[in-house]
């Protein structure tokens, strides 16, 4: 029974890590503005970590199952174009039509090329894209990656170092300190692994040999280019995710044109270095994205009639709250908190070991989806700024006591 179980959990695709990006965006509520969003991107650090989980599991089922006869690999598609074509980005069937649409933008042709054939193909990178991050973890198992002692006390760490940034942030964003220091610990360990790819060359490679989400990566290679241009920064400097995630906080080019701020106003946006920018930028995104300050997150329910299937967030579309709270009561679902019958909520049934628990998803819980269209990314993101603001709430009291 355990081998399957873990067989499961390590092989289908589920939900992927991010960075600050946007594909297919799902309708927000009719009441909000919509600013641009994320679409979901891997997040280096992330990704590492869940993987190791899935690695651990299939070690256990190798351990009881029958040795299998040896096959040969199969490249993937995207890796049998990329040997096919060799050669330099700028030769491209793609890169002209590309080249174009840039020289409306005010580029010339000549720098153009001279950047594509600069662009360096990594194969890693289409491996990378192409292996599923998460398969399908459950909330246990996903607690279990983010939720660890060694995570929580470097958050307070970094509370600890940056106090003053993430003061002015939540005073000029209204967005909790906890929750700025969360995304960031859960995207890069507190900047501890920010990505080692040229974002030139993980764009690239994406946009030209990556068919199956080739214009999404042209579009950020588009936004890159800009970028470049606007922060007057050398094109090939810059280094990122193997998806072109950026910085402390993992924004993909489109995202930082649109949210990264010069918090410390020194006319630059630096959040691969510096800290104050990146706890700006973060703060923002989420104002952008409409956070509610003083608002809950979840509400634990109880169920006073019999539950629908059909009730639970399934996927992407799932996560966009449709029911008021009102007609979640009227449904006999209950809330723990005393809440606005009028907010908008989504119901999650989430499986931890052989429990289930059930939440009722608010309005800030779908503001942290934006920065990931996962409801297991916002709730560990949600459960460990809680760890970290107790921690650092404790570690504070023991600094006041001993003087």
């Amino acid at each position: 029974m355990k081998s399957k179980f873990l067989v499961s959990t390590a092989v289908a695709a589920g939900v992927l890590l991010t960075g600050c990006v946007a594909t297919d965006k799902p309708a927000e509520p009719s009441a909000e503005v919509k600013p641009k969003e994320q679409t979901v991107v891997k997040s280096e650090a992330a990704t590492k970590e869940i993987e190791v989980v899935k690695q651990e599991a299939k070690a256990e089922v190798k351990a009881v199952e029958k040795p299998k006869a040896k096959t040969t690999k199969r490249m993937t598609q995207e890796e049998v174009l990329a040997a096919v074509r060799g050669g330099s980005y700028a030769d491209y069937p793609r890169a002209q039509q590309f080249i174009e649409e840039m020289k409306t933008e005010g580029f010339e042709e000549a720098y153009l090329r001279d950047v594509l054939g600069k662009a360096e193909r990594q194969t890693s990178i289409l491996k990378a894209i192409s292996r599923p991050a998460e398969g399908t973890l459950n909330w246990g198992q996903y607690r279990n990656i983010f939720l660890k002692e060694k995570r929580i006390n470097q958050g307070v760490q970094f509370w600890q170092e940056n106090r003053q940034a993430l003061m002015d942030a939540e005073k000029a964003y209204g967005v909790p300190a906890e929750i700025i220091v969360s995304i960031i610990g859960v995207e890069t360990r507190y900047g501890r692994i920010t990505g080692s790819y040229r974002v030139l060359d993980a764009l690239a490679t994406l946009g030209f040999d990556y068919p199956r989400r080739s214009e999404f990566f042209l579009g950020q290679l588009k936004e890159y280019l800009l970028l470049v241009r606007e922060e007057q920064v050398e094109i090939t400097s810059l280094k990122g995710s193997y998806a072109g995630a950026m910085g402390y906080g993992q924004f993909i080019p489109s995202s930082y044109r649109n949210f990264a701020i010069d918090f410390d106003e020194d006319g630059k946006r630096d959040i691969w270095k510096n800290k104050r920018d990146a706890i700006g930028s973060v703060a923002n995104y989420f104002a952008e994205h409409k956070w509610k300050p003083g608002e809950p997150v979840i509400s634990s329910v109880s169920f006073q009639k019999e539950r629908d299937e059909s009730w639970y967030s399934v996927g992407r579309k799932g996560l966009i709250p449709k029911h008021t709270l009102g007609e979640w009561q009227a449904r006999g679902v209950q809330p723990q908190l005393d809440l606005d019958p009028e907010g908008k909520a989504i119901l999650m049934r989430l499986v931890m070991g052989e429990d289930e628990q059930y939440w009722l998803g608010l309005h800030n819980f779908y503001v942290i989806t934006r920065y990931n269209h996962s409801k297991l990314y916002a709730m560990a993101v949600y459960r460990l700024s809680e760890q970290i603001k107790a921690a650092y709430e404790k570690a504070e009291a023991g600094q006041v006591a001993k003087k």
